[in-house]
């Protein structure tokens, strides 16, 4: 670290929902990285009084949301457990969002963008991509109806930053949270281009966002889109030549899952415009996650 770095980033204290969490424990080892002081919260989104107590033990200068129910080992989770992704997903978060601005706190919110899904003004391989100011079309799981109801909510609180994530991808391969993980590990894939998030990139964005104050809604995406075969066929190219995938349909998938998933292009220029350096999807693929796994030979 910079000696420089360390004595600018003492004005900053972080506090941080979702210790437990796979972006948590990401943005804590990317503070510690930079020297900015950090604090994860010990009180639980449900709870009003301890996210209270946690704001005025702690004071810090920002606020980080990354808990929340995603659903285990999937978003059908929600589906039966309904009240609970909602005492959590909307309440809880509506709750920190409240505080933090009675306080005058920013809070980064990690949301979803799989609020979105391709209709006739954003077809498929168009590069027509849903923007920040576009009502979200798509309530096909439970999981992503209450993400949309709150976002829209949200859109009321001028301190809060919302970044919309989508099937979020990091350079640990053995995580089960990583995209790539994911469907690598399925018996069978669909093959539809969707935007998504490289962590390794966007996470480091995402504190800059934070020291700039920026508010509002985000597209917090790589630019472009991928397919789930242009990603499988880099991970055979760069780290296992003997592995092999099944495509299926749409309509075979809907037999194995609970609830629709979504899938859209959403547009980064707002991101891109704020942050020029920000890689395309496949170049970030490729920077942050395939070259420094690969375990074929360099070619």
């Amino acid at each position: 670290m910079a000696a420089n770095g360390s004595s600018s980033d003492q004005k900053y204290k972080f506090l941080i929902y979702g210790k437990t969490g796979w972006i948590g424990g990401l943005l804590g080892k990317i503070c510690e990285s930079q020297g900015i002081e950090y604090v994860y919260g010990s009180g639980r989104l449900e709870d009003r009084k301890s996210l209270a107590a946690d704001l005025e033990n702690v004071k810090p200068t920002h606020v980080f949301n990354a808990a929340g129910v995603t659903g285990r080992p999937n978003v059908d989770w929600c589906e039966s457990h309904k009240v609970e992704t909602i005492r959590t997903n909307v309440v809880g978060t509506l709750t920190l969002a409240d505080l933090c601005r009675d306080k005058g706190l920013v809070l980064i919110n990690y949301a979803t963008g799989c609020i979105f899904e391709y209709d006739e003004k954003h077809t498929l391989g168009s590069g027509v991509g849903f923007l920040e100011e576009d009502t979200p079309n798509f309530i096909g799981s439970f999981y992503s109806k209450t993400k949309a109801m709150v976002e829209e909510l949200l859109k009321n609180y001028e301190n809060v930053c919302t970044l919309r994530v989508r099937m979020p991808i990091s350079s640990d391969l053995n995580n089960p949270r990583n995209f790539i993980t994911k469907i690598s590990r399925y018996d069978k894939v669909v093959d539809i281009p969707n935007s998504m998030t490289i962590l390794d990139e966007l996470l480091p964005i995402s504190i800059e966002m934070a020291k700039r104050n920026l508010t509002g809604i985000w597209n917090f995406t790589n630019p472009g889109v991928v397919s789930h075969n242009e990603i499988l066929q880099m991970y055979k190219d760069y780290i296992d030549p003997s592995y092999t995938w099944k495509n299926f349909n749409l309509e075979e998938q809907a037999k194995v899952i609970v609830a629709p998933r979504s899938n859209n292009e959403l547009d980064a220029s707002k991101l891109k415009t704020e942050f020029p350096e920000l890689m395309s999807i496949k170049e970030s693929l490729l920077h942050y996650v395939f070259k420094p796994n690969q375990k074929t030979p360099v070619a």
